[in-house]
């Protein structure tokens, strides 16, 4: 009797063995539509790297980043022997930008003397404008800037009238812009001078401004050369007034 009774202990052991295998294969051995499959890591594509991939993970808070900007190839005018170089962005640029580009168009550009050379343009230009000099004024100016002056002359002359203008101090000779456009390097200064500026009739009577007081005055001009030209010299291009 106890052995039978060993026997069926075993029965029943084996019995709730079979019975929890069948409810785990039940739970754990078939898909239930579910799951993800592990990709193989000899067979998939790696993720990409760089900051190309960085731009494809933030399209969906940043938008999609635009493809890289292709430069325009310098075209060759037929009969000459000299490339074109295409026009730089003409768009805001810091200082430093702007000297870097003319720097690299010009090696020999030196920010220093060029100031130095803008300061003595400036009073050469503006004594000779005074006298009514234009034969000094046409090396200096650019065409436009040229007639604009000559006109100034001419009309004064007519008038009678003659211009007296002294400059007592430079207080500030400062480059403000530089930029290099089809080839043109272009240099903008603030000059902050006081100046004499005394207006005469035909009789010599003062008619407009002060011999006793100098003035402050507040000029913004724009110089340009050629990067390609052996001509070192510069013209100004531009005047104008603070707003």
């Amino acid at each position: 009797m106890g052995d039978n009774s060993y026997f069926f202990e075993i029965i029943i052991f084996a019995m709730i063995a079979v019975f929890l295998a069948y409810q785990l294969h039940k739970a754990l051995g078939r898909k239930t539509g579910e799951e993800r499959e592990r990709p193989n890591p000899f067979t998939a594509v790696p993720p990409a790297q760089g900051p190309t991939a960085q731009g494809q993970q933030g399209q969906g808070q940043q938008g999609v980043r635009p493809p890289p900007f292709q430069g325009v190839q310098p075209k060759v005018i037929e009969g000459t022997a000299r490339d074109v170089t295409p026009p730089d962005y003409d768009g805001p640029l810091s200082l430093e930008a702007g000297l870097a580009r003319i720097h690299q168009a010009d090696p020999s550009f030196d920010e220093r003397r060029f100031l130095k050379g803008a300061e003595g343009a400036f009073g050469i230009i503006v004594d000779a404008f005074a006298r009514g000099d234009t034969g000094a004024l046409r090396p200096l100016l650019a065409d436009a800037v040229y007639t604009d002056f000559a006109k100034a002359i001419e009309a004064r002359a007519q008038a009678g009238e003659t211009l007296e203008a002294h400059i007592q101090a430079f207080d500030t000779v400062d480059l403000v812009q530089a930029r290099l456009l089809e080839g043109q390097a272009l240099c903008t200064v603030k000059f902050i001078t006081h100046q004499t500026n005394v207006t005469r009739d035909a009789q010599g009577r003062v008619v407009d401004g002060d011999a006793e007081h100098p003035a402050e005055v507040v000029d913004i001009w724009t110089f340009a050369r050629d990067t390609k030209s052996s001509d070192p010299n510069w013209r100004l291009v531009e005047t104008r007034v603070p707003q």
